[in-house]
């Protein structure tokens, strides 16, 4: 048996699945903010050396779902679920204050991508009521395809391969894997990007992890920003050199 032959024109990366915060979205250091209101409802005191170690985690671990961040801060499911309900109540509290932005180039990014004629997909280690809340206060909601959160794919966020799996086949927009594209800003999204398999995953530098750490866990490339994402994939699909370069 023979593959199908693939239409004219039609491009090679036919879904492209893109982390929200830190890559296509500003949000200041929300994360950061919302968490420390929920670590002080659970009684972690500021200033604390808890504090301070339980703050590095949440960023060293940025990207990955946030009831699963919890969890292991905070021992228990009830303990943990109390302070996701916090944070998420206080993330949607500093939205709601307009301190959250597209990252420069974002929307035009992803409407260039829509334009090829590619499928994209907005994925977030966040619950679905705050992802929402983004998308509203961005006037979002028709941006992309779809948007998907942990709770879409099962539970598992990243760096399970859980949310870009989900996008391939709720989507059906690829023929294979090979055939996805994913971008995020933290090792996380490198490492879900790799374990799903996706052709291209391309780390950007607007958000919380450098070059080095995104290489490291997985970047086949790595951008300034997802604004020069639609030109990479022309430029791979093209046969030609593509700004950013492979990693190395």
């Amino acid at each position: 048996m023979t593959d199908t032959p693939r239409a004219t024109g039609a491009p090679v990366h036919r879904l492209v699945v893109l982390d929200m915060a830190g890559t296509t979205v500003a949000d200041g250091g929300l994360v950061e903010r919302a968490f420390e209101r929920a670590a002080e409802s659970l009684g972690v005191e500021p200033g604390s050396p808890d504090h301070a170690a339980k703050l590095q985690y949440v960023r060293d671990t940025m990207g990955e779902s946030k009831i699963t961040v919890f969890r292991h801060l905070f021992g228990s499911e009830d303990l943990a679920r109390r302070a996701n309900s916090a944070f998420e109540k206080a993330y949607g509290e500093l939205v709601d204050g307009g301190l959250v932005a597209p990252l420069p180039g974002a929307r035009e990014a992803v409407e260039t991508l829509r334009a090829q004629g590619r499928t994209v997909v907005l994925t977030t280690g966040f619950a679905r009521v705050t992802q929402d809340a983004i998308l509203d206060a961005l006037g979002w909601r028709d941006l992309a395809d779809l948007t998907l959160c942990p709770a879409d794919a099962g539970g598992r966020g990243r760096p399970y391969p859980d949310m870009v799996l989900a996008a391939f086949l709720r989507t059906g927009a690829a023929d294979a894997v090979t055939e996805v594209a994913v971008a995020g800003d933290t090792a996380y999204d490198m490492l879900s990007g790799t374990r799903a398999g996706a052709g291209v995953v391309a780390g950007v530098l607007t958000g919380a992890h450098g070059r080095d750490w995104l290489e490291r866990h997985g970047a086949t490339h790595v951008l300034d920003s997802v604004a020069a994402l639609p030109d990479l994939l022309g430029r791979l699909e093209g046969g030609g050199a593509a700004d950013g370069g492979p990693a190395t």
